[in-house]
């Protein structure tokens, strides 16, 4: 009856809180008050038999089976809270501040969850890695200080520190669950030295360490240990991506044995990111979510021998349920939120559940249920918890307005009920999902699959342009952008169907560039087109007004593009030619043209005086910044000091200034 009555799951809003039992009522746990005013946090014990949460002057333990009130703790502006494993005490944790007597605030303390006495309390500054690390029976409890691991005997929290171990440059410490626990130490990368992890026996600690692994590339680590604690994957990642293919930096995984028989790098066959990684709860295997989009996952076993290929598929998320019968695929953050449940045994797809928008989700302690929630603030609208089951039907909604937090009460799996030798089928589903599906607003379905432009709708789409799993090339990735799909055009200034279009027909000028129908000059829009002639343009010797430079590239081949001499083929070559209309002349067979507004040329003389007046304007802009007080550089004080020069100058040119 106890394992029926465990599940159940809470939730944290802005405005509200509460406990919901699960299948097949999914009603509010009885007993249970809401508080008056919003908790910053809440926590189960990792049993399941109790349940805190933090108010902003108070903590208060629960039972979790029918919400009786077991503990008030007067501990104000607690951020965050989290139980030992068996529940026998509660830790907290508030942001540090500087006292008046100049004392070290001890912002982190341990409470008896039973009496609500305060234990023993340690100065913490990060927030990050903050609560103690107690093993499976609570004898030993573990925390980092300045590079020293502090081991203390929970039973014995007065008599302080038990055993401690120095480990130079260490940044994070996991301590393994199982029986024969075993403590984890990461050193980061640093000065060319290689990144290290060190694992060490918890009861011989001040000996040597059992398994040692180097490797670079390692600016921060996770720690996943297995249930039995005798292995851990090590995640590394660097700050910078020196390949600048990874905005979040380069990933690489190592499998550590604890007791130092089996060390390896785990090799992945696609590039990119690990996105994810689980244990299964057998101990024997792990699944890896990786690549670049569409990302591959792969289930190795315990010495990282390929079990099964999941293929490439948009995930970035992989979790076994509690009993390990079946595996979770989904896509979640800027993904479509498909989630893939597997069947471990026969490795088939049972069902695809749409849960778009999903912040979080969690298997049920039975492995029946997953839970879904769309959190704030990730994501402000459409706030609320979805619980599916395994077979991908939709068993109860709850929408909650600015959802901060969700989960599953935790039951041990020796509590929880046995998943069988068969896929359950799904219970009914709860009134909320009838509810929710007549006040939900209709959704106009949108065309699946990437957008086309109009002109290539309707079409077959071209293997270059599909995804990998839709039967596309695969990715390949450089730094040049040289995997850029090629184009259907190209940048020819000249219309389609012209001689110097990329389809035409004109061959290149012998540098391997292609000529335009025009000889190599550019066609302008709307201007008549010209009329190719075998002779020499009049005027084509002395009235060719072209820039020096062009004009000696020109004469190197002059004999043979410029004369009009036959081309081998037995055609006359043709000289490009541009007419040039000068002011005041007329061109042959054509009238008068008018002057271009702009284009009269100056004269020598006014050109050199039209520069002297503007130095003259500017020394006169420096004399009344002089005569209003401001301080002028010595540059600006020597072009003054030029201005009789440039008088005299202009004397000489015959203007008086």
């Amino acid at each position: 009856m106890a394992s029926q009555l465990s599940q159940q799951y809470a939730f944290r809003a802005q405005k509200s809180m509460g406990l919901v039992g699960g299948t097949p009522t999914y009603m509010p746990i009885e007993g249970f008050a809401v508080p008056d005013v919003p908790a910053r946090t809440y926590h189960y014990s990792p049993d399941g038999r109790l349940f805190a949460y933090a108010l902003p002057t108070v903590v208060r333990i629960f039972l979790a089976e029918g919400a009786q009130l077991l503990q008030e703790l007067s501990v104000p502006n607690i951020i965050e809270l989290k139980f030992s494993p068996r529940g026998t005490y509660l830790s907290t944790w508030e942001r540090p501040v500087k006292l008046e007597d100049g004392a070290q605030h001890k912002n982190l303390r341990v409470f008896s969850a039973s009496t609500g006495e305060e234990l023993i309390s340690f100065t913490q500054k990060s927030q990050e890695n903050w609560d103690l690390q107690y093993t499976i029976s609570e004898s030993h409890a573990i925390r980092l200080v300045s590079q020293e691991i502090q081991v203390y005997r929970p039973a014995e929290w007065g008599k302080g520190i038990a055993d401690k171990l120095r480990v130079e440059g260490a940044s994070m410490v996991s301590l393994s669950p199982g029986l024969n626990p075993s403590v984890a130490v990461f050193v980061a990368e640093k000065k060319g030295a290689p990144a290290i992890v060190k694992i060490y026996g918890l009861s011989t600690l001040s000996g040597a360490p059992t398994c040692s692994k180097t490797f670079y590339k390692a600016d921060r680590a996770q720690i996943k240990w297995n249930d039995l604690g005798t292995q851990a994957l090590v995640l590394t990642q660097t700050e910078v991506d020196n390949s600048n293919m990874s905005y979040y930096g380069e990933t690489g995984m190592y499998l550590l044995s604890a007791a130092g028989n089996f060390d390896c790098r785990v090799t992945l066959d696609k590039e990119g990111p690990i996105h994810d990684v689980s244990w299964s709860p057998n101990s024997k295997e792990f699944g890896v979510v990786y690549g670049y989009m569409p990302a591959k996952t792969t289930l190795f076993d315990q010495r990282v021998r390929t079990l099964h290929d999941f293929g490439s598929s948009p995930h970035n998320f992989i979790s076994f349920n509690p009993q390990g019968r079946l595996v979770a695929l989904a896509g979640f953050g800027n993904l479509a939120g498909k989630i893939d449940i597997f069947d471990r045994r026969t490795l088939t797809k049972i069902c695809t559940i749409d849960a778009p928008n999903t912040s979080y989700c969690e298997w049920s302690p039975c492995g029946r249920f997953l839970l879904t929630a769309t959190l704030s603030p990730r994501l402000r609208v459409d706030n609320g918890i979805k619980v599916w089951h395994c077979t991908g039907g939709l068993m109860h909604v709850q929408l909650v307005e600015e959802l901060y937090q969700a989960s599953w009460r935790p039951t041990l799996l020796d509590q929880a009920p046995p998943f069988g030798s068969t896929i359950p089928a799904a219970p009914q589903p709860s009134i909320s999902v009838l509810t929710a599906a007549l006040t939900a607003k209709p959704v106009t379905p949108k065309p699946a699959g990437a957008y086309r432009p109009p002109g290539a709708r309707g079409l077959a789409t071209p293997a270059i342009f599909k995804r990998e799993d839709e039967g596309g090339a695969p990715r390949m990735p450089t730094g040049s952008g040289s995997a850029t799909p090629p184009r259907g055009f190209n940048r020819s200034p000249n219309p389609p169907g012209s001689m110097g279009h990329a389809n035409g027909t004109t061959p290149s000028n012998g540098n391997g560039h292609y000529q335009n129908g025009n000889g190599g000059r550019r066609h302008v829009p709307g201007a008549a087109p010209k009329t190719l002639s075998t002779a020499p343009a009049p005027g084509a010797e002395g009235g060719d007004k072209k820039p020096k430079k062009k004009g000696k590239k020109k004469e190197k081949g002059s004999g043979e593009a410029g004369s009009g001499a036959a081309t081998p083929t037995g055609e006359a070559s043709v000289r490009p030619s541009i007419d040039v209309t000068v002011v005041g002349t007329q061109t042959p067979g054509q009238g008068s043209v008018p002057p271009t507004p702009g284009a009269e040329s100056l004269d020598p003389v006014a050109k050199k005086v039209r520069n002297l007046n503007k130095k003259l304007k500017a020394i006169d802009e420096l004399k009344e910044k002089a005569n209003r007080g401001e301080r002028l550089e010595a540059t600006q004080l020597k072009k003054m000091e030029g201005e009789a020069e440039i008088r005299k100058e202009l004397s000489s040119l015959g203007i008086t200034a």
